[in-house]
């Protein structure tokens, strides 16, 4: 997918149009941002909101994160068992304290 950001007035009032003429191309909209498919026609329509604005639109390829592919096993885990054992309001370091979970600081550091 490609990922179409704005940063001004102007670029935002282009991609909306964008969005509302080119609908079968926009896969999700959220106001200053737009995930269009990635085909020649998205990369077109980004392509043209960037000569329209070179400054204010960034424009970058994106891809879906598949949870069971790109995520190691150890960190999904403990996202499942502290979204059902965990209460509101207790931060993951207190709930991972004392457990095999991995702790938040080396889940800051490590790359996926």
């Amino acid at each position: 997918m490609l990922l179409v950001v704005t940063y001004s007035r102007e670029s935002r009032t282009a991609l909306r149009n964008v969005c509302r003429s080119h609908e079968e191309s926009v896969v999700r909209r959220f106001g200053r941002a737009a995930l269009l498919e990635e085909t020649g026609k998205g990369a077109f329509l980004a392509c043209r909101l960037r000569e329209r604005h070179p400054v204010d639109v960034q424009v970058e390829r994106t891809r879906p994160l598949n949870e069971y592919a790109d995520v190691p096993d150890d960190v999904r885990e403990a996202a499942v068992a502290y979204e059902r054992e965990a209460g509101t309001y207790t931060p993951y370091a207190k709930f991972a304290a004392g457990t095999d979970h991995p702790e938040p600081d080396a889940l800051r550091d490590r790359e996926l």
